[in-house]
């Protein structure tokens, strides 16, 4: 794929009449991230964005971008939000897959020696791994009012309390949910899954921050260094899963009825002005919502826990902020000097407004990031960022590579305690199976489209 380099972390993928693109790729990354990027189909996924009708300005790649579904996951595309589409492929399968960062009154140095019980604790507490069932079981009615109503459900039912709602990206809920658009299958999955961390890549992590970048916006969000950290990263589980699998069906009909042609049919889409993205957005919407309430009843169980075992005065952990990971946002943004509402995709990406938190988890043995999005996010890149390292490894390769090892007695070498349902667990999220987060929060914070804020070290992890 030709790369031609319009910036020190700028290049672009030049628009292709001939491949269909109606617009050029952009992807923000340097050299280095570059040799990783090339190694998979990630680029000619960009280039394939690129020809979603009414997308707008470019197909944007951040440089955690790795293969995926359609588009990578690291992807960014904007279509007009009346004359373009909208793609379930753009999005993801575990809609509003995102991180929340809980901020502790307590310094790591005070919990050391309570870190494995902890650890054990919140194992015990949180249901983990593929197709874990929470404490609940929902009924449709109540089903129907979570994806209504979101983490404000929860917080409504005393699973936390109303400030938490006022750091959490949209407020914890999206408005024009549709539970009625959510198919019986996709019901049947996500009602028993509210409050269920789940598999692969997710996780509850305690942490430390062991560096402070910017001391004035740390101390405005009440970080310190030294402080002891919760991260949870999940999403809508079987749920959105199913919500994504269930309208790519309904997208890939609806190429042939409105004559769209796509050069790969996991980016099949319908137009934004159409029944059937209507549905979809309102049943992704519901998914987001669900979502946005397990992250709060992880949070409500987390504080039960950190309670009991640290103390009362544990109990205190604050939501710094909820950052939500594959979704699509009607949002309005200056496109060549015009406002224009636009449908924005983020797949593996985070928005990154100006001031806003920005959340960027990396793997299981290095560290984490907090950051802060910019007004340089709005002008380049529809106020995005990246939303992780980024993998190198598949989960198979990973498996493989530690075959023979052990990767929880490698952890605790590093000084991280880690629980894991499954034999495989540890081992497919293993530390070389990702790039080095650093590299990739370098690179946006040197574009400038969101800047480092703090520097987040593991010290205990539970994975499904």
């Amino acid at each position: 794929m030709q790369l031609e380099q319009v910036g020190p972390y700028l290049w672009r993928i030049p628009r292709d009449a001939g491949r269909g693109m109606r617009v050029p790729g952009l992807v923000v990354a340097d050299e280095r991230l570059l040799t990783s990027i090339r190694s998979d189909a990630s680029l000619e996924q960009i280039a394939n964005g690129a020809t979603l009708p009414g997308i707008v300005r470019a197909a944007l790649a951040m440089p955690d971008i790795h293969q995926g579904y359609g588009l990578p996951v690291g992807g960014v595309v904007a279509t007009d939000a009346e004359r373009g589409v909208i793609s379930p492929g753009a999005i993801g399968f575990d809609i509003n897959c995102g991180v929340r960062l809980l901020k502790t009154p307590l310094d790591a140095a005070d919990i050391a020696a309570r870190i494995e019980p902890l650890v054990d604790a919140l194992y015990a507490a949180i249901p983990t791994g593929v197709g874990s069932r929470g404490a609940l079981t929902l009924d449709a009615r109540t089903l129907d009012e979570v994806m209504a109503r979101g983490a404000a459900w929860a917080v409504e039912r005393g699973y936390g309390v109303p400030g938490d709602l006022e750091r959490i990206e949209s407020g914890g809920r999206l408005d024009g949910a549709d539970p009625g658009k959510v198919s019986d299958r996709a019901r049947e999955r996500g009602r028993r899954q509210l409050g269920t961390l789940g598999s692969g890549n997710h996780f509850l992590e305690v942490q430390v921050v062991d560096e402070i970048d910017d001391a004035h916006t740390a101390e405005a969000l009440g970080i310190r260094a030294g402080q002891a950290m919760v991260m949870i990263h999940t999403g809508s589980r079987g749920l959105g899963h199913q919500v994504c699998t269930d309208y790519l069906e309904v997208a890939g009909k609806a190429l042939r009825r409105y004559g769209i042609s796509v050069p790969d049919r996991q980016l099949a889409c319908a137009p934004a002005d159409s029944a059937e993205a209507r549905d979809y957005l309102g049943a992704m919407r519901a998914a987001a919502n669900f979502a946005f309430a397990n992250r709060q009843l992880l949070t409500h169980w987390a504080r039960d826990v950190c309670a009991r075992v640290l103390g009362a005065e544990a109990r205190d952990l604050a939501v710094v902020y909820d950052v939500a990971h594959n979704i699509a946002k009607v949002e309005e943004h200056v496109v060549d000097g015009v406002v224009r509402r636009l449908i924005v995709h983020r797949k593996g990406a985070t928005r990154a407004f100006p001031g806003q938190p920005v959340i960027v988890p990396g793997d299981m043995g290095r560290y984490s990031y907090l950051l802060v999005g910019t007004e340089a996010a709005m002008r380049e890149t529809f106020g995005s960022t990246c939303h992780g390292a980024g993998r190198v490894l598949s989960r198979t390769a990973a498996v493989k590579a530690a075959r023979g090892r052990r990767v929880d007695v490698e952890l605790r070498a590093r000084g991280v305690v880690a629980r894991a349902t499954g034999r495989d667990a540890l081992a497919e999220e293993m530390p070389e199976a990702y790039k080095d987060v650093k590299d990739v929060v370098d690179v946006v914070h040197r574009f400038g489209i969101s800047l480092r804020v703090a520097r987040l070290r593991p010290l205990g992890v539970i994975k499904g």
